[in-house]
């Protein structure tokens, strides 16, 4: 990856959006995630999509993480 830094919030609206340019001297996948105010486009060519792979991974993984907090916040509402 080329050197950025931002932040932006996932809400439950937020949109994804995978377009492949299938340029025959440069081809692409653009993966565009956005809402109401900001859009960030990944721009992927050919040889990354281990990437990809691991970027989907890390996202499954904090999902995971954001369901077990939502159980143990539950649990600890529930006591008491």
């Amino acid at each position: 990856m080329q050197t950025i830094t931002t932040s932006a919030h996932i809400e439950p609206g937020t949109r994804f959006r995978v377009t492949p340019f299938a340029d025959r001297t440069n081809p692409f996948v653009s993966l565009r995630i956005g809402g109401e105010f900001v859009e960030l486009a990944l721009i992927a060519r050919l040889g990354t999509s281990e990437a990809l792979r691991a970027l989907a991974a890390a996202a499954i993984e904090a999902a995971g993480a954001l369901d077990a907090m939502a159980t143990d916040t539950a649990e600890v509402t529930g006591r008491g």
